[in-house]
């Protein structure tokens, strides 16, 4: 600094006045040089005067150009990602037999399809047995006795009596034999050759049996339930159904044109559903790393992807009321064709919820992450709470010892390993569902809590 008087005591001349000025100015160039210094981001060029007009423009040039490229990959990333959930989905159905069963299955337990496949077998039987002309023909023989004619017209009457009855024989046998175990084993084997005839027609195999129809019904064959049934009768007395011709009937799983498209898309099929759901994943990490400020982009990604999944839900939904209108007219229980759609969709409406919640998930970590002002807020308010709990503890005798030193320590590093370890288990699993999400996520905040509790500041000195 410079002094504002003499030593002598005397007035200060022009040429003081001036040097001290000059003094001054250099002070304030060395200042204005540090705090630039502090403030500039790395690798930026600090000088002791303002920018010049074409650099600043060049900057915000660049700065809107970097902002416009992440908008455009968060946009075609939420876009394309219920595009990457439903070919994903509809490849693993295609390609892996036991995640197919897995979604079938389920079918033969539902009491609506029961019914549905208990009518349509009765009626199959019924029909190969001709119950009709069977009593039909016995009633013309009674009534040719000899009776008397008002006998012999009582017999005649009892014809449509016989009928429903022997009918509503063969529907009890059939609903006993659907409600049990076996017709389970029954389903499940029909459907994994329904699974198997479908992969060869949709690769083309000309020795694929054609259970894709060409208007796109994909159907289960019931032979094998009709055999059970049949056996059942023959033992119950009921001899006449050993006369029953070999009949197939069969029930249909899905009906939509969808399908022989698909025979002819299943190379595409096959590589989109591999590889988009990484473009996806591929983008939404180029636009957090596009962009300036990553945490605030990071929780847009988390927000975008959420609402890609949403959009999927609301799609499914739709779909449903869909596929409901433009079942034909020749359909008899509408109730089990949606009962068969709930059902297939089933694992994908999962995978909708596991990507929302992990979405949600990802969105919150970057906000509590972030620089924000009730980021911090908020981290800070976790920290006191941590170090009012420890410091309680310590009061009543209860100390974290060495491991809260050491996590005093290394506090990044346990927060790395634990977050480092969520990660890990959202990647391994096959398939996600939305508990399994929140339940990481809630592990990973508790080891969290945990650390801030158990770390310990270093003593002073």
């Amino acid at each position: 600094m410079v002094s504002g008087t003499r030593d002598d005591g005397m007035a200060p001349t022009d040429e003081d006045l001036r040097a001290r000025l000059d003094a001054l100015e250099a002070e304030n160039a060395r200042l204005r040089e540090t705090l630039a210094t502090r403030t500039a981001p790395p690798g930026a060029v600090v000088g002791t005067g303002p920018a010049p007009p074409q650099a600043t423009a060049r900057t915000s040039h660049r700065g809107r150009g970097r902002a416009a490229g992440v908008v455009a990959l968060v946009v075609v990333a939420t876009l394309l990602t219920p595009v990457a959930a439903v070919t994903s989905w509809a490849r693993s159905l295609v390609t892996d037999t036991d995640r197919y069963l897995a979604t079938v299955a389920p079918i033969a337990d539902d009491p609506v399809v029961q019914q549905a496949v208990t009518n349509r077998t009765t009626t199959a039987i019924v029909e190969g047995l001709d119950v009709e002309g069977l009593a039909g023909d016995l009633t013309t023989a009674v009534a040719g006795l000899g009776l008397p004619p008002r006998v012999a017209g009582l017999v005649e009457s009892l014809q449509e009596p016989l009928v429903g009855a022997v009918t509503g024989r063969v529907r009890s046998t059939v609903g006993q034999v659907v409600a049990s175990d076996g017709f389970s084993a029954v389903w499940a084997t029909a459907h994994r050759t329904v699974h198997e005839q479908l992969v060869a027609v949709l690769r083309g195999d000309e020795d694929a049996i054609a259970d894709l129809d060409a208007d796109g019904t994909l159907s289960v064959q019931l032979g094998p339930v009709v055999e059970q049934v049949q056996e059942r009768l023959v033992d119950r007395g009921f001899t006449v159904a050993a006369r029953l011709p070999a009949v197939n009937p069969t029930f249909p799983l899905a009906s939509s044109p969808d399908l022989v498209q698909l025979q002819s898309g299943y190379r595409l099929l096959d590589v989109l559903g591999t590889w988009l759901p990484w473009l996806v994943i591929a983008l939404l990490v180029a636009a957090v790393l596009l962009a300036r400020r990553r945490a605030r982009a990071l929780m847009t990604v988390g927000l975008a992807f959420a609402g890609g999944m949403l959009l999927l839900g609301i799609g499914l939904a739709i779909g449903r009321q869909a596929y409901l209108g433009a079942l034909p007219d020749a359909v008899q229980r509408p109730d089990a064709a949606a009962a068969v759609y709930d059902h297939v969709v089933a694992l994908l409406r999962v995978s909708v919820r596991a990507g929302l919640a992990l979405g949600l998930v990802v969105a919150v970590a970057a906000y509590l992450g972030g620089g924000s002002a009730s980021a911090r807020a908020t981290r800070a308010a976790l920290a006191r709470g941590g170090a009012w709990l420890r410091d309680a503890g310590e009061r009543r005798g209860v100390t974290t010892g060495p491991v809260g030193a050491w996590l005093g320590q290394q506090r990044r590093l346990a927060r790395i390993v634990i977050l480092a370890g969520a990660a890990v288990a959202l990647v391994a699993p096959a398939y996600l569902s939305g508990g399994y999400v929140l339940g990481v996520a809630i592990v990973a905040l508790v080891l969290l809590v945990v650390v801030e509790v158990v770390a310990r500041p270093p003593s002073p000195a």
